[in-house]
């Protein structure tokens, strides 16, 4: 993921984003796209709405807009009364600060470490339906999970990485065939054992 977003530089290979090479274009790619890190590092000394002003400001969000998204998203996900400092934030607080901050500029891909850590339920099923609805519109979310059945019922395509290597990839329903994902993965384990 980190690869992906330009954060670190890949041993091989190449990467696009939306047609542009993240080598060769990074700027360009990190204006369509997003990055939620699984551990969100906010500068602490800032509230949750200058860092979200902050980040509205660096991919150049009108005030309206930016207002309005911050209402949104923060009264869905539940944290409009807690975007004071953010040095006395929870990481569940953290983490819909940094998805707040991640879609104020509607970017075109997101790529998500682990999303679901640190949220509370209602949070998680907000966030769930905000994915649906940046895929429905056009978006495209790539994202980390161990919660295989989160990944089972989001995902239209799914990779499993072991060691470091790609052991599984396509449409879920290839992958999975008739057995859980849970199963398919349980199985890769065992074939690793032998």
């Amino acid at each position: 993921l980190k690869a992906c977003c330009g954060l670190l530089t890949p041993d091989g290979g190449a990467i696009t984003v939306d047609g542009m090479s993240i080598r060769e274009r990074p700027i360009d790619c990190k204006r369509v796209m997003a990055y939620i890190p699984d551990n969100p590092d906010m500068y602490e000394f800032l509230t949750g709405y200058e860092y979200l002003n902050f980040v509205a400001d660096v991919y150049g969000v009108s005030k309206a807009d930016r207002e309005r998204r911050i209402a949104e998203l923060g009264e869905l996900l539940g944290i409009t009364e807690a975007l004071g400092a953010i040095s006395e934030c929870s990481h569940g607080m953290k983490q819909k600060i940094a998805i707040i901050s991640a879609l104020i500029h509607k970017p075109k891909l997101i790529l998500m470490d682990e999303p679901f850590v640190g949220l509370d339920p209602v949070a998680a099923h907000q966030l769930k339906n905000l994915m649906a609805e940046h895929c429905a519109a056009g978006g495209a979310i790539f994202f980390s999970t161990h919660v295989l059945e989160v990944a089972e019922k989001l995902c239209n395509k799914v990779a499993i990485i072991r060691g470091g290597k790609l052991v599984a990839y396509g449409a879920m329903d290839e992958v999975r065939g008739d057995s859980s994902l849970e199963e398919i993965f349980l199985e890769l384990e065992e074939e690793k054992a032998q």
